[in-house]
């Protein structure tokens, strides 16, 4: 009996608290709306013959509680509708939404008192939104269960649930949860890049969990270092036959690409079909703003669910549990402009001081990247919240922000401080929130893959991989590429070859007529992939010769690639290298055309080539250890994707609690070792029971993916 009259008690003061927050806000709400009509002249509260003080707070009071009804009714269901919107658009439309609410608010006063012009609605209600959401916070500082309450929200968990996993035997005889693991990545965040914002006091919670509670290891990736190869193997535990970034599989005739939603899908089948489970967060987990899914039931802005059929199983529903709360809404578009204004400033600093590297950043990518920074970032960050006070298990979640910006301003530079310093300001509200958590939580930090920096090919020599490949063959190209000395020189060894060898014929401006429209080239980075698709396997080195001369020797000398791989019929696979260096795979080492790239990249590429769709001729860009630059063969100043410099080493922050990642003096390599170091991890944490060995077949695998069917395919393939 009395517990049940201290849990009615408890009630009584829960709702009488919400009450008095409720009364507060609507009452700073009033005055803010009392503020802003009299300092703008296009927002009225009166009547045109005049209102008296009372009679104007009155219809001040009527209007913020509209407005505010309206916000919490109405704004959920619109947002949700919008999930039809790209993301891009949802930012920019949030103004004018919150501006119609606003404009509803003031047509709902009785007498017509309230009129306002729509640009100017738009002002107000961002205005009141943001000045409603900061009492709100406020008043829930002091308040625990408030706090709580509002994370639970913004996350779409508004009731906790039990904790997973039971609980362990305390210290003195009773018991406490099992703690949760939570996984962070800061996506392209190399392990020197890491060490040099924590040394320069950019990362200040990050400093205090390295003289705390954690251990920093490097780890190094495969030969293709990017995030869809590594996030593959670490939540799945597989990346075999992930040769690049983008590649051409001439079995199917398609185009693979990381990033897109029908290759993310197609991907993660096949890691699941060759692992035999469904990843890393099978039991219990969430996985946020990742490629991939990881076999997790919650499923936030990950993209292989992009593919999902059905209302519930759209892309975008991580969306709406964030932007349903309007104050969220106007404060992240808010930062959205900002953002993209900076970008635009720092652009245009940028080549006002002529800072060389540097590469195109208009059109749209002050837009894209005031996504990945504020958008990503704010419902990445929201959702991994809820997880935490919902208690789950195991919590994936990839921030992207450094990685996009780095691509265009470079890996190491202002622009990209600033993204590490918000960054770990987003880690430091994680870490608090974690404290307030129904289980204690063990977090991981860590990367996928690093950035080099470097000017790009075609900065550096005037044309793209795909010219100079074009050029090799014979095949026709634009002028300006004939007017380079790479270009003229390859087309001239093109012309020459082919004429003494093929005595095929030449066309007027000296190109040699192809047979075929000519091979696919494309780049990953400064990783290059050359595939002929009017062959059905796999050429050899001696059959590219008998069709393109000059193109292996216009290829392997240039002074921007670095060595190339083919297969060969006498060797089995060859790496060549400038000056007639040839090395066969089977024999090959860390010296000779890879004694540059260090430690461990004969394994690499060897490890690569065993992949059924490898390229015909894989290129990798220069390296130069002196400066650790590459050369992207695509328009970016910091790139990864191959070989060269810090793209291929990354990092895992880890808790001293966990066991090593590796024993003293060995070193953590490949994204697959990466993951058997998290799901061991998993089971010292009590955590989700990953199965180690189990064979399924096909059917029942397809089971873990995120979509009914086959995936469809890829727009623009």
């Amino acid at each position: 009996m009395g517990d049940g009259r201290w849990r009615t008690a408890g009630r009584w003061r829960a709702t009488g608290s919400a009450l008095v927050r409720v009364a507060v806000v609507w009452a700073v709400s009033t005055l803010t709306m009392l503020a802003l009509a009299g300092l703008l002249p296009d927002f009225q509260l009166q009547s045109a013959d005049g209102d008296s003080i009372t009679r104007t707070a009155l219809t001040a009071v009527w209007g913020a509680g509209a407005f505010g009804l309206l916000g919490a009714l109405v704004w959920p269901v619109v947002v949700r509708a919008l999930l039809l919107v790209p993301a891009l658009v949802l930012g920019l439309l949030v103004f004018f939404l919150n501006g119609s609410l606003l404009l509803i608010a003031l047509w709902l006063i009785p007498d017509g008192r309230g009129a306002a012009d729509p640009e100017t609605a738009v002002v107000v209600a961002a205005v009141m939104s943001a000045v409603a959401s900061a009492t709100s916070t406020a008043l829930a500082v002091r308040d625990d269960d408030a706090y709580r309450r509002r994370l639970y929200r913004l996350a779409d968990r508004r009731r906790p649930r039990a904790v997973a996993g039971g609980t362990a035997p305390g210290a003195g005889g009773g018991s406490e949860p099992v703690p949760g693991t939570l996984f962070l990545q800061l996506d392209g965040v190399g392990h020197r890049v890491l060490r040099d914002a924590v040394a320069d006091g950019l990362m200040p919670t990050v400093a205090d969990w390295l003289d705390s509670s954690h251990r920093l290891t490097p780890w190094r990736t495969d030969w293709s270092s990017q995030t869809g190869a590594s996030q593959l193997g670490i939540l799945h535990g597989s990346n075999e036959d992930v040769p690049a970034f983008r590649w051409y599989e001439k079995d199917t005739g398609r185009l693979m690409v990381s990033n897109r939603p029908a290759s993310a899908v197609e991907l993660q089948r096949r890691a699941i079909e060759r692992t035999g489970d469904g990843g890393l967060l099978t039991v219990d987990g969430a996985s946020r703003g990742n490629l991939f899914s990881g076999g997790a039931d919650q499923l936030a802005l990950v993209l292989s669910m992009a593919a999902r059929r059905g209302r519930r199983n759209r892309s975008r529903a991580g969306y709406f549990t964030y932007f349903s709360d309007p104050a969220n809404a106007v404060r992240t578009a808010v930062s959205f402009v900002a953002e993209a204004a900076r970008e635009v400033f720092q652009s245009i600093r940028a080549r006002l001081r002529k800072e060389t590297p540097r590469v195109s950043r208009g059109g749209a990518y002050p837009f894209i990247r005031a996504f990945a920074t504020v958008v990503e970032r704010d419902v990445v960050v929201a959702a991994v919240i809820g997880d935490l006070l919902a208690g789950r298990t195991a919590v994936y979640a990839d921030l992207v922000a450094y990685d996009e910006v780095a691509h265009h301003s470079g890996p190491h530079g202002h622009d990209t401080d600033r993204v590490l310093a918000r960054l770990d300001r987003s880690l430091a509200l994680i870490a608090k929130v974690a404290e307030h958590a129904p289980r204690p939580y063990r977090i991981v930090l860590l990367s996928d893959h690093g950035q080099s920096p470097g000017e790009t090919f075609e900065g550096a020599y005037g044309l793209t991989l795909r010219d100079l490949v074009r050029a090799g063959c014979g095949l026709p190209v634009p002028r300006r590429v004939g007017r380079t000395r790479s270009g003229s020189e390859a087309r001239d060894a093109a012309r020459d070859a082919l004429r003494s060898a093929l005595h095929r014929p030449v066309d007027e401006d000296g190109g040699v007529v192809p047979d075929k429209a000519g091979p696919v080239v494309l780049a990953s980075g400064n990783l290059g992939l050359i595939s002929f698709p009017g062959v059905p396997h796999r050429m050899t080195r001696e059959e590219i010769e008998r069709r393109h001369p000059a193109l292996l020797h216009t290829l392997a000398n240039h002074p921007g690639i670095g060595f190339l791989l083919v297969a060969s019929a006498e060797h089995g696979s060859v790496v060549l290298g400038r000056d007639g260096a040839e090395v066969p795979v089977a024999e090959l080492a860390d010296d000779g055309p890879l004694a540059v790239f260090g430690r461990g990249a004969a394994d690499t590429v060897r490890r690569t080539d065993g992949f059924p769709h490898v390229a015909d001729i894989m290129v990798n860009s220069m390296y130069d250890p002196a400066t650790g630059t590459v050369h992207a063969f695509e328009e970016q100043i910091g790139s990864h994707g191959g070989l060269g410099g810090e793209q291929s080493h990354p990092f895992l922050l880890s808790p001293v609690e966990f066991s090593a990642p590796v024993e003293a003096g060995a070193e953590l390599v490949g994204a697959e070792q990466v993951h058997r170091v998290l799901r061991r991890w998993l089971r010292e944490c009590v955590g989700p029971q990953v199965p180690l060995e189990i064979s399924l077949p096909t059917s029942d695998a397809e089971a873990f993916l995120p979509v009914k069917g086959a995936a469809g395919p890829d727009k623009n393939d």
